[in-house]
């Protein structure tokens, strides 16, 4: 154990926050409590907000839009407030990874490499504010030149979930900020903290006040309000696929917001005969296993060459067993607690289906009892068929199901057997094999011989039911713009009435 691990432990008395609002705390008048998922304890309290409360966040976004103080600065000057945002994350960012631990329950040595991704995506979207442009046309003959304005396209609503309560925020908030646009951000009731301590940390940085606003509560009233208020012009949501259905609705009742989406996934990992094994049974186990599983890009559906297969599970249960499941606050730890006790009971019913539906258990397969706090043992089915729910549902947790196939073909067929295609990663020495996987699965994004490697310059997002839009890199600013097309004529008209 090292320092963070000998200084940090669960608090005595939970801390206490306001919601953020026009650049300053405002007190709450109804608190949630939030029990560590990993210690027991209370460890916050935050308010749970009225509507309106949200309406007094979505008129200052609105003001700090209107006012022209933040979409009218430069790019450059946008981006000096988005450089100073890193760095004061990197001095913060030991503190902030403490509370990310304590409501999600996610191992330290996990949140902090997260604040370091979180640190890079706000000096990403520093250059990408300054290198958003549109486009122009001098094809449209002497006497008229053509222009392509990118313009802020307003006020953002920002639905967070609590799995990565502030990666997927930082994923988002500088790109949007990077476009001119001003927000308000929902995060998940249950991890609030991080998000809210964002706007410490943006206001030192000189972000104006208004730009950046939180407003915590249950995803049924404030999500929702949110969801359909009429003076938001565009909706980012991450979440499952069912709520997401659910926000496209709302947003078509309301006034035709714009809509980015993050939702779901049920993420292949094809491992061919030629592939390093041991190499593709680590990057196995640890596409199931970061984050607990609780991870939309987790690579739950194993498809491996039918020749290999034996040995290759042999390998991966080997592997599976040495995971450290434990206290979050250990720097040994790889596997921390389970966020919910619902999602809990959601984890362990699937792997009950499993068993039930006639799949084999290699490794894992229950709950550890800790003393404290939810814990599931990373775990491995063979046998699986397409038919069974662990092989169709997104289960949000440790579990992998392990198919085989004879062809390529074959492993392109069962890789897109599925209504998602947020991510997908091979593992092959062949190029060719490579290239026609990679080309032929339906997914947003792919690994070859690697996952979930990358960084914020490249687009996150998904095909099909795993959602709309892109988010990260100059990708991910042109997401939150508009388009406007501008035609300029010189010289004397051509009237239409002589």
């Amino acid at each position: 154990m090292d320092k963070l691990t000998k200084t940090f432990s669960a608090p005595q008395a939970p801390r206490e926050f306001g919601f953020w609002l026009d650049g300053a705390w405002e007190g709450g008048r109804d608190l949630f409590e939030r029990a560590s998922p990993g210690h027991g304890v209370p460890v916050t309290r935050t308010p749970r907000c009225t509507t309106s409360d949200l309406n007094a966040a979505v008129a200052a976004a609105r003001r700090a839009f209107e006012d022209r103080g933040w979409a009218g600065l430069s790019g450059a000057d946008r981006a000096g407030v988005l450089l100073r945002t890193a760095e004061i994350l990197r001095r913060r960012r030991d503190e902030i990874a403490f509370w990310e631990v304590l409501e999600n329950g996610k191992p330290i040595a996990q949140a902090r490499g997260e604040i370091d991704h979180c640190i890079a995506c706000f000096e990403v979207g520093a250059g990408a504010a300054r290198l958003l442009h549109g486009d122009s046309f001098n094809s449209l003959g002497d006497g008229l030149f053509g222009m392509v304005l990118r313009e802020p396209v307003g006020v953002v609503g920002l639905i967070t979930p609590w799995n990565f309560p502030f990666l997927i925020l930082c994923e988002r908030v500088p790109f949007i900020l990077a476009s001119g646009c001003t927000m308000v951000v929902k995060p998940s009731e249950v991890t609030s903290a991080t998000t809210l301590m964002l706007g410490e940390v943006l206001a030192e940085a000189g972000l104006p006040r208004g730009v950046y606003n939180v407003v915590t509560g249950s995803g049924r009233t404030i999500g929702q309000a949110l969801t359909e208020h009429p003076d938001v012009d565009m909706l980012s949501f991450t979440g499952s696929t069912a709520v997401g259905r659910s926000v496209v609705h709302a947003a078509a009742d309301s006034n035709f917001k714009k809509l980015g989406l993050e939702l779901g996934g049920k993420n292949p990992i094809i491992v061919f005969a030629d592939a390093d094994l041991e190499d593709a049974a680590d990057g196995a186990a640890f596409g199931i296993s970061f984050n607990t599983g609780q991870c939309c890009v987790s690579s739950s559906r194993l498809i491996v060459d039918h020749r290999v297969a034996a040995e290759f599970e042999a390998i991966l249960v080997q592997k599976m067993k040495k995971i450290v499941v434990g206290d979050p606050l250990d720097e040994a730890t790889q596997v921390g607690a389970i966020t919910t006790d619902a999602q809990n009971q959601t984890i362990l019913s699937y792997i009950d289906k499993g068993k039930a539906e006639g799949a084999r258990v290699l490794t894992g397969g229950a709950a550890l009892d800790l003393g404290r706090g939810s814990y599931i043992a990373p775990t491995l089915f063979s046998g699986v068929t397409r038919g069974m729910s662990i092989a169709r549902d997104e289960i949000f947790g440790p579990v992998l199901s392990s198919f085989t196939f004879e062809t390529t073909a074959e492993a392109i067929g069962l890789a897109n057997d599925t209504v998602y295609g947020l991510a997908a990663s091979v593992w092959t020495k062949n190029i060719d094999t490579a290239l026609t996987v990679s080309r032929r699965v339906r997914a947003g994004r792919f690994w070859v011989n690697c996952i979930m490697a990358g960084g914020p310059e490249m687009p996150l997002g998904g095909f099909k039911q795993s959602g709309w839009g892109r988010e990260a890199g100059v990708y991910g600013v042109e997401e939150y713009t508009q388009v406007k097309s501008v035609h300029v004529e010189f010289g004397k008209r051509n009237h239409w009435i002589p």
